[in-house]
């Protein structure tokens, strides 16, 4: 059962992000050939508005033709990642100041694609919407839209502060090596990881220690903390910058110790022992304490 979901809201996804992905190809039709830098122009003026409300309305239209209920609202969603990342690329290729929102709408729309794939992969009977972590708290919500709104401000009164590139380099690294990180803690994990804390163990829930775990005892959160600095990084937000360094460091502080508390009552001296052996990953933050 769990196999034939993977494989039917797994390939959908792919399905669905591609068809969104395939967004690209509108300016590349109107103008074949020509330089790149004419594509931003294209995108923002009446006839790339026009073009774009078609291709998401066609593309929608077949969506509600193919797939029913909870498996549109698969369809749908990957479908908008896949548009979102196609944006974020054509962007990203355009000679125009925002090169960089592009490098931050990709590694938005695909960390929170390739959640939900991963786990199709790794853990499909656990799979769900909420897979896709888009609607992951209303803190997050509100933390995204401040940085789009901090990012544009700044942009029209001080647009030179936005032109670091060797800075957005630094946050394109960080984003690069975070996503890796967790992508492969994931992966290592297979069916032991879940997006929520686990209070019961399961039976086939094993002790993970090898690979990134025996660098880090949290690799994933590790992983999400220097992606999301990285986002900021990338927009060059130093509001934002702060602000996402102090509530990601505080929400993975309470969230290890809450996650460290279920493992000692899973693995007990298995845990204990690990825990004394591998650091967090995460500084200043040494997880639950353990009384001697």
């Amino acid at each position: 059962m769990a196999g034939s979901k993977l494989v039917l809201e797994g390939r959908i996804s792919i399905i669905s992000f591609v068809s969104g992905l395939g967004v690209i190809v509108i300016p590349l039709l109107v103008n074949f050939g020509s330089h790149i830098d004419w594509i931003f122009d294209y995108l923002t003026d009446v006839n790339g508005k026009i073009a774009i409300a078609v291709y998401i309305t066609v593309i929608n239209g077949f969506l509600l033709i193919l797939y029913k209920g909870p498996l549109y609202k698969v369809a749908v969603r990957a479908c908008f990642l896949g548009f979102t990342f196609g944006c974020g690329l054509t962007l990203s290729f355009a000679d125009t100041t925002w090169t960089h929102f592009g490098w931050y709408m990709c590694s938005l729309s695909f960390f929170h694609y390739s959640e939900y794939l991963v786990t199709a992969i790794i853990n499909p009977r656990s799979l769900s919407l909420d897979s896709f972590l888009l609607n992951h708290s209303v803190e997050y919500t509100v933390a995204a839209v401040f940085s789009w709104v901090e990012f544009t401000v700044e942009k029209l009164l001080v647009p030179e502060i936005k032109q670091l590139n060797w800075l957005c380099g630094v946050g394109l690294f960080m984003v690069f090596c975070g996503e890796s990180l967790r992508k492969a803690a994931m992966l290592t994990a297979g069916s032991n990881f879940n997006h929520i804390v686990q209070n019961e163990k399961a039976r086939s829930h094993v002790l993970v220690t090898s690979g990134v775990y025996a660098l880090f005892r949290h690799p994933s959160y590790v992983g999400w903390f220097y992606w999301s600095i990285g986002t900021q990084i990338i927009l060059c937000n130093p509001v934002c910058i702060l602000g996402y360094t102090v509530a990601s460091w505080r929400f993975f502080r309470e969230r290890i110790e809450e996650e460290e508390i279920s493992l000692i009552l899973f693995f007990g001296e298995d845990y204990i022992e690990y825990k004394k052996k591998v650091f967090t990953g995460l500084p200043f933050i040494s997880g639950i304490r353990i009384n001697s």
